[in-house]
């Protein structure tokens, strides 16, 4: 596609998103400063954008977030500026580069920071997380500071392998089903896929007891997911108690938060060539000049 958006030249398509939307890495002419774009018709039958720019606003400033740059309406299009992160791999991503396999270490860092919607970071935070696609989120208070109410026939919003049983159930979804799905990120990233993974996800999560799910792996895990299956809609969750579970678990199995993950370590060219696979962002390891290694 050959669009100018103001100062800004979309060079590359990188991804396409839901409902429509899609990724461009550009450049802005003047300075050939790299950024990314994100774009919407202004016929969407859905339209999100707008939304999406205002949460990145109020989130501006927290870790793990990229910073809103600018939005606007350009050539039939709603258009939203970010950092240069699109384009950088996911963690989905880096997870096929390791082969589908993160050791506990790797798990417990990324469970410290908390596929397709954590991106990596540029130079100096390659190891950063970063969150994308906030077009589906959601406040869980009202403009009075109350927790919205409890409601059902509500419809799926996210990816059915990580949601959790009460958005199956067609439940409103609140801070629970957030850990919940996150749990489940987690056990994928240490197991390689899930047991519900090609078939009905809701009726085989029900089924899947805690202690079948995190089998060979530490008690934390099945301690982490059963807190937050036991959580009630409007329950504020101990956030200090699940963090401190998985930091006791990484000094007791010995580990250093030294900023070495799996994929920190440089590869032979024949482990490269099969860490990428067709569709997929090329995960390239490169060495700082302090000996310590970063994406």
């Amino acid at each position: 596609m050959d669009l100018r958006v103001g100062k800004y030249q979309l060079e590359e398509k990188t991804s396409s998103g839901s409902f429509g939307d899609f990724y461009l890495r550009i450049n802005i002419i003047s300075r050939k400063k790299e950024v990314t774009i994100k774009l919407e018709s202004v016929k969407a039958k859905h339209p999100l954008l707008e939304y999406e720019s205002k949460v990145y606003k109020a989130l501006c400033g927290c870790v793990g977030i990229p910073i809103f740059q600018w939005f606007g309406t350009n050539n039939g299009y709603k258009v939203m500026v970010l950092d240069a992160l699109l384009g950088r791999p996911s963690l989905e991503d880096i997870f096929h580069f390791c082969k589908r396999k993160f050791s506990l270490k790797t798990v417990l860092l990324l469970a410290d920071q908390i596929p397709d919607s954590f991106l990596m970071g540029c130079g100096k935070c390659g190891n950063q997380i970063n969150v994308i696609n906030f077009g589906a989120a959601k406040k869980y208070h009202d403009s009075t500071h109350l927790h919205i109410p409890y409601g059902e026939n509500e419809t799926l919003i996210g990816t059915a392998l990580y949601a959790s049983i009460n958005a199956h159930l067609s439940a409103q979804q609140s801070h629970r089903d957030d850990l919940e799905s996150v749990t489940y990120i987690l056990i994928y990233f240490l197991r390689g896929s899930l047991p519900w993974q090609g078939l009905k996800a809701a009726t085989k999560k029900k089924e899947s007891l805690t202690d079948l799910l995190c089998r060979g792996f530490p008690k934390e895990f099945g301690i982490f997911l059963n807190y937050c299956r036991a959580l009630g809609f409007d329950e504020q969750p101990d956030y200090s108690y699940l963090r401190k579970l998985f930091r006791e678990l990484f000094y007791r199995e010995g580990f250093h938060y030294n900023n070495v993950f799996d994929w920190s370590l440089k590869p032979t060219g024949k482990e490269e060539a099969a860490g990428r696979s067709k569709g997929r962002r090329k995960v390239v390891v490169k060495e700082d000049k302090g000996g310590q290694n970063r994406m």
